[in-house]
């Protein structure tokens, strides 16, 4: 009672939220790249907010289906198909027994999520079921999935309420340039005022040099005062250092717990899906905002995901309702 994984794709990991609390120890958070196309994911089902999901990366899995359970798929599109017939994203989806949903390359965005109803049988570890790659520890064996691997479920759960059965009308992660709010520091006081008008004045482009560690983009250079070297220090989710060379680099899900390059800024959570669904090649800006306005447009988000779960546990009994869903979320999904 699971999923075979005929073809494991570019990178297909087992994420939930991510490891809290050892960064001490050294272990990095790791967890999902994009938090609001997982919480949707989780929504779309019912699921506990943080049940684990399958996060697939620029090229998805083949699975087959060894029992029948309820799925979503959510985030980029990667021209999902079941038995061979095209599959709608963001509502769910009854798989039966010996279905093959399989994946293609990223249409749009980059990344993107499987959400299961019958919750995958993975063991928690250190309080997440999360994968990280780095330490080789958690998820599946502690590594990404390959073929022949199998995932069993946890429980048998084979319906849902009809009304959680509806389809979500979702933007598409299909735009080529993004514009991240940013929080000034902690260490922008190193940098010369030209620096920081570099940063937040200019065109930066991604690189190929982007994974679940982080986004190393290339453009201006950012001048120091005199250096950007420090005494190793802590590191968030979306801090951008600045190393010598003077590019910024964005650290992600999968980062170091410490460094010693400045941080000239860091992306506000609700804007770190809009960079981790880019590409090589989109262009990036900065936008500088107080810690308070960031705070503001987090509380924002957590209202909207509210009033979406709302919406979607109410029945739609008028097209009007259903109008309003999608109203919500492109809202939601607004750049």
């Amino acid at each position: 009672m699971g999923i075979r994984i005929l073809k494991g794709g570019m990178m297909t990991t087992v994420q939930d939220l991510g490891r809290y609390g050892y960064q001490s120890q050294g272990f990095s958070v790791a967890g999902v790249m994009d938090v609001r196309s997982f919480k949707i994911a989780n929504l779309l089902l019912d699921n506990p907010e943080n049940e684990a999901v399958l996060e697939i990366t620029l090229i998805g899995p083949t699975l087959e289906f060894t029992s029948a359970t309820i799925i979503a798929i959510t985030g980029g599109d990667f021209q999902p198909t079941i038995n061979g017939e095209p599959a709608p994203m963001y509502t769910a989806l009854y798989m039966n027994k010996g279905d093959v949903l399989k994946f293609g390359s990223a249409r749009t965005g980059s990344r993107g999520y499987i959400a299961f109803s019958s919750y995958l049988d993975i063991p928690v570890v250190m309080g997440s079921r999360c994968t990280n790659l780095k330490s080789g520890l958690g998820g599946f064996k502690g590594r990404k999935l390959e073929a022949d691997d199998y995932i069993g479920f946890r429980i048998k759960r084979r319906y849902l309420p009809f009304f959680l059965s509806r389809k979500l009308d979702m933007d598409e992660f299909d735009q080529t340039e993004a514009t991240l709010r940013v929080v000034m520091g902690p260490q922008d006081g190193m940098f010369s005022k030209q620096g920081i008008q570099t940063f937040l004045g200019s065109e930066y482009t991604v690189t190929n040099e982007f994974d679940r560690m982080g986004c190393r983009l290339e453009g201006p250079f950012i001048a120091p005062k005199e250096t950007s070297d420090i005494i190793s220090d802590g590191i968030a989710f979306g801090a951008i250092q600045v190393p010598s060379h003077g590019k910024p680099i964005i650290l992600l899900a999968d980062r170091q717990t410490t460094g010693g390059y400045g941080k000239i800024a860091t992306v506000a959570s609700v804007d770190i899906p809009k960079l981790v669904q880019r590409k090589t090649d989109d262009k990036i800006h900065f936008k500088a905002i107080t810690v308070q306005e960031a705070q503001a447009l987090y509380v924002e988000e957590m209202k909207e995901l509210d009033g979406l779960r709302k919406i979607i546990h109410q029945p739609c009994k008028e097209v009007l309702d259903c109008r309003l869903v999608a109203k919500r979320l492109r809202k939601l999904f607004e750049e």
